[in-house]
């Protein structure tokens, strides 16, 4: 039997946006709005038109470049919301318009100051009024989990009445249960006059950690449009997770007998994009996004996965467009995982070389949390004579100034030739200057991709971790490098990876001269 499709809604750039924080322009709205069209959303909610005028141009800005993606208006129960929804999306090849009013009592007595039924009558002009205007109308009882149910199936009776063709019952604050919620929905189906008639939207917060389990509830209970967020930004503790929800239903869609349209190719790099531009980190423990989602250390777990991959992992990282590097050095690695590490900067050592650095490898990783790959080969190039290294750098030097360009100078030493060499250079900042200095005494075109800094402990003598990935002829390169100087982390994490393609290209050129 086919599967049935889940419609994923995007509200990254509205309810993800309400984030404190996360404060976007015009121009990163519809950057972010063409990567979700990429990632394959099938809505995009792009803001809160009569919010601000930046906000308007925004929502109008999409509606007229994404014509693939249904593009939805947001609005209160209030004429003039609703006109600035309707004019923001007029030029949408696909839109649909969104109302929201709160039901609960403690939203009436405390917010709206509103009698149920002066909330009723609300519900039903404004729904009749945006009906006149446009065809697809989503209609929103906000927090409707904290709704008696009879008001909730007055409210959404009137709504129907008046037009509504997408009922979305909303966890606004995160308090259902996944029992509860599901059946919330197939309550609602099944109680409330016309409610055969419509679609239904599941919208759900994390304040108690269970929005993707609520989601994947309503997905249960009926429901076929699900409301989500890149990296689950959002109000307070954010909203349920496009990534988390859309692999549980991916890695599982033969049981549940539901898919999405969404480009798992695609999630890695939305992840990402969204985490720059809002200068919201991810957590390490992330599921499928984090850093450690698909790396590990335990040596057991290495041994497994070396062998088979679905040893330890239900999902292939590759397949969402992440760089796979499942193995960290730490002090938990084993020698399988050592001895892999070691193969791929393509070194081959005898069991009496792997076991010399296995013991130095250890006493390293008891100094610290792990062995990044500059150390590595330090330690390799200790262990076995003449296994070095392209590019050393021997010595850094940078000079900041607020109120002019920074000045780095670096020496690096060319291992093969044994020659050293200065190079120097300027840049906004000081990591600028070091790259832009680095770039000289690498013969490759080296292109400074993404970079992350860490801290790993506190106080005057903190160290930092530097991860650097480059690319060099649409090939990315990632390393890393510990320091408590963190822009010396920067650099010798840049050299690590430029010495990793090196030693890439060389393997390659080896190959094919030995097969020609």
């Amino acid at each position: 039997m086919e599967n049935k499709r889940i419609r994923i809604f995007d509200t990254t750039l509205r309810d993800g946006e309400q984030a404190p924080g996360a404060s976007l322009n015009p121009e990163e709205k519809i950057r972010i709005a063409k990567q979700l069209a990429r990632l394959g959303v099938d809505t995009i909610e792009p803001g809160f038109p009569i919010s601000s005028p930046g906000d308007f141009h925004a929502v109008q800005q999409i509606s007229r470049e994404l014509q693939t993606v249904e593009i939805c208006g947001f609005a209160r129960s209030i004429k003039a919301d609703i006109d600035a929804a309707v004019r923001a999306t007029q030029d949408a090849a696909q839109r649909r318009l969104h109302l929201f009013l709160s039901s609960s009592d403690i939203h009436l007595d405390f917010q709206l100051r509103k009698s149920r039924q002066q909330v009723v009558e609300m519900a039903r002009t404004m729904v009749a009024y945006a009906k006149s205007r446009v065809d697809r109308i989503e209609f929103s009882p906000m927090d409707a989990t904290r709704t008696g149910e009879e008001f909730l199936f007055e409210v959404l009776e009137a709504v129907i009445a008046e037009g509504a063709t997408i009922l979305n019952i909303p966890d606004t604050v995160g308090y259902a249960m996944p029992e509860e919620y599901g059946r919330m929905f197939r309550r609602v189906r099944e109680g409330v006059r016309g409610g055969e008639n419509v679609e239904y939207s599941a919208h759900c917060h994390n304040d108690l950690g269970l929005a993707v389990a609520n989601s994947l509830s309503a997905i249960a209970a009926g429901v076929t449009h699900v409301e989500v967020t890149v990296n689950g930004v959002g109000e307070r503790a954010g909203n349920c997770s496009l990534e988390e929800l859309v692999m549980a239903i991916e890695t599982r869609k033969e049981t549940m007998g539901v898919e999405t349209g969404i480009v798992t190719q695609e999630i890695f790099n939305t992840s990402r994009m969204i985490s720059r531009i809002m200068h919201f980190p991810i957590a390490f423990n992330k599921p499928i996004v984090g850093r450690n989602a698909f790396q590990h250390e335990a040596g057991i777990h290495q041994d497994g996965l070396l062998k088979n991959r679905n040893t330890y992992e239900i999902m292939d990282p590759e397949k969402l467009g992440i760089p796979r590097s499942m193995i960290i050095l730490g002090k938990h690695s084993g020698r399988h995982a050592l001895k892999h590490r070691v193969t791929q900067f393509g070194i081959d050592l005898n069991t009496e070389e792997l076991e010399e650095l296995y013991i130095r490898f250890k006493a390293k990783a008891d100094e610290q949390k792990v062995v990044t790959d500059d150390q590595l080969m330090e330690l390799v190039g200790s262990t076995a004579d003449g296994q070095k290294e392209a590019y050393t750098l021997v010595q850094m030097q940078v000079v900041s100034s607020s109120d002019r360009s920074r000045m780095a100078s670096v020496t690096i030493r060319n291992n093969q030739t044994g020659e050293e060499h200065i190079y120097s250079a300027t840049g906004d900042g000081p990591i600028e200057a070091i790259v832009n200095s680095l770039k000289q005494a690498i013969p490759m075109p080296v292109e400074f991709s993404d970079m992350e800094l860490q801290s790993l402990s506190t106080g005057e003598k903190a160290t930092g971790e530097a991860e650097v990935t480059i690319t060099v002829n649409g090939q990315m390169y990632k390393n890393s490098s510990i320091d408590q100087d963190v822009l010396l982390a920067v650099a010798k994490a840049f050299v690590s990876a430029c010495n990793q393609a090196v030693r890439v290209q060389k393997t390659a050129v080896l190959t094919k001269s030995a097969t020609s």
